[in-house]
């Protein structure tokens, strides 16, 4: 009984042993290997959530406008002056923002967004408009012909070169802050 315990022991250790060098030889090309990538790559839903900023303002422009208009009279002439005041905002709207608008070149994110321009072109605050002189009875055509005056004389005055540079060069900058704040390293923008 002595001898037969041995024996199965030594059949038990043999086998334990011929396990372990079968199953490292049937593994022996198979493993597990953990790395890091370290490049991000724009998703759909990075995309969708800078589009979800909308319109995104980086220079308002605080404009007044006197207009007048005159009609001659027999005796005497009418004359209408009004002063209008508005506000023109310049930035994006992030809405327009293509599906190919985010790119990554290597180490670089290369982004290309909608030009700069006027986002409301409702910017004359007409509780704030203010008769500056008037003479006989006007039109509510008249009144509108004045305001759609000022209109233009403020666009002419406002949507300059320089002021459109301005609020582009403020756009390069908090654009890069917000991708660098996602974690991308290098970022190059280009505006349509």
């Amino acid at each position: 009984m002595k001898h037969y315990k041995i024996v199965l022991g030594a059949v038990v250790v043999i086998a334990v042993i011929a396990m372990f060098f079968w199953v490292k030889s049937a593994f022996k090309d198979n493993y597990l290997e953990l790395a890091t990538n370290e490049q991000i790559d724009p998703t759909p839903t990075q995309i969708q959530s800078i589009r979800a900023i909308g319109e995104w303002e980086f220079l308002s422009i605080s404009a007044e406008e006197m207009v007048d208009t005159v009609r001659k009279g027999f005796f005497s002439d009418d004359e209408l002056v009004r002063i209008y005041y508005g506000t023109l905002r310049l930035g994006i709207n992030m809405q327009s923002l293509s599906d190919d608008a985010m790119v990554i070149h290597g180490d670089t994110l290369q982004v290309t967004l909608p030009k700069v321009g006027l986002l409301d072109n409702d910017f004359i605050d007409e509780s704030k408009t203010k008769p500056f002189y008037e003479s006989g009875k006007w039109s509510p055509q008249t009144h509108q012909a004045l305001y759609q005056k000022a209109h233009r004389q403020m666009l002419h005055h406002c949507l300059t070169p320089e002021n459109l540079q301005a609020a582009q060069t403020n756009a390069q900058s908090q654009l890069q802050n917000l991708f660098h704040s996602l974690g991308y390293k290098n970022v190059t923008l280009h505006f349509k």
